[in-house]
């Protein structure tokens, strides 16, 4: 009886920092190691895969993620550390062993894991630089937490709180440090916005392009100007720059078959298709297309049409 007496009984309180400080933890490492295999692709770029989000969607929601949900976690656990220190009988609530153990396995789980796909891929003889990057990065993240959580379910940490304050910084420095080199990555929020402008205004040229090209087809002639491609019946409206509002450049450079178009963009590119962008050296090492790459500032791309792959299309017979 007098032990059911002084078990410490889990409070609401109790319960919800530790489930939201795992929470917070468990997203945050996704989040790290996600940045940390972005820059592993960036350095180390797959042949097989030349062609990458122009956007760094994926490097942008693991920094969200990371500037929101670690300090969230900081601050969790050191309100429930401050909580031990006050009282120590808190470190034997059940919700505390549970977390921890339940952190333990399915970090011990994903150690075994990393490992066991290492040797496989090993004995498989397809180990890459970039592979095995990402396998230590895993290992090592997942290692650091397991051996945290495993002194934390000793007692380590309670008796020696500085050290405890110690790797709390050691890791927020590893977080600052991934952050910021994701900035010179992605860059500015200013150069994404540009960099979006840029593939909007290349979407609408190739779209006039294959306007102008099916005028040709159906009139054996070039328009004159934009405003003749403009056909409600098609659903069709003649883009206009996304940031200043107005006409992209057009005009017939040799009849019959040759025409340019022009834009001004915010920034140098070499892309090839809207929303599909091969980066500048090292992410992309391969031959660039040049089809649709440009200057910051004014560009114009000249296009002729090739009768014999864009025949005109024959007039029914009445």
């Amino acid at each position: 009886m007098n032990d059911m007496q002084i078990k410490p009984r889990v409070t609401p309180k109790d319960f919800f920092l530790w489930v939201g400080a795992m929470a917070a933890l468990y997203a945050s490492v996704v989040s790290f190691i996600t940045l940390l295999f972005e820059y592993i692709d960036y350095a180390y770029p797959d042949a097989l895969q030349p062609y990458v989000d122009p956007y760094s969607g994926a490097i942008r929601f693991a920094i969200a993620s990371l500037l929101v949900l670690f300090p969230v976690f900081l601050i969790l656990m050191r309100i429930i550390r401050r909580e031990i220190a006050r009282d120590p009988s808190r470190a034997e609530i059940w919700v505390r062993r549970w977390v921890l153990f339940l952190t333990l396995f399915v970090a011990g789980i994903t150690l075994a894991a990393d490992l066991i796909i290492l040797i496989n891929t090993f004995l498989g003889g397809e180990l890459t630089t970039r592979f095995v990057l990402k396998v230590a990065v895993v290992f090592l993240v997942v290692g650091a937490g397991f051996l945290h959580f495993l002194s934390d379910l000793w007692g380590y940490w309670v008796r020696f709180p500085g050290r405890a304050k110690l790797i709390g910084y050691g890791a927020a420095l590893a977080i600052v440090i991934s952050i910021v080199g994701g900035f010179f990555i992605i860059g500015s929020p200013g150069e994404q916005r540009n960099l979006r402008m840029d593939s909007q205004r290349l979407s609408d040229l190739q779209n006039i392009q294959s306007q102008v090209i099916y005028y040709w087809q159906q009139k054996e002639r070039l328009p004159q100007n934009l405003g003749e491609l403009n056909d409600p019946l098609s659903w069709f409206t003649v883009p206009v720059d996304p940031e200043s509002g107005v006409l992209y450049e057009y005009r017939v450079t040799k009849a019959p078959y040759t025409f340019e178009l022009c834009a001004t963009f915010a920034l140098a590119g070499d892309s090839i298709a809207p929303g599909m962008v091969r980066p500048v050296m090292p992410y992309g090492k391969g031959e660039a297309d040049t089809n649709w790459s440009h200057e910051a500032g004014r560009a114009c791309f000249e296009r002729t049409i090739d009768p014999e792959l864009y025949p005109v299309t024959p007039k029914p017979v009445r």
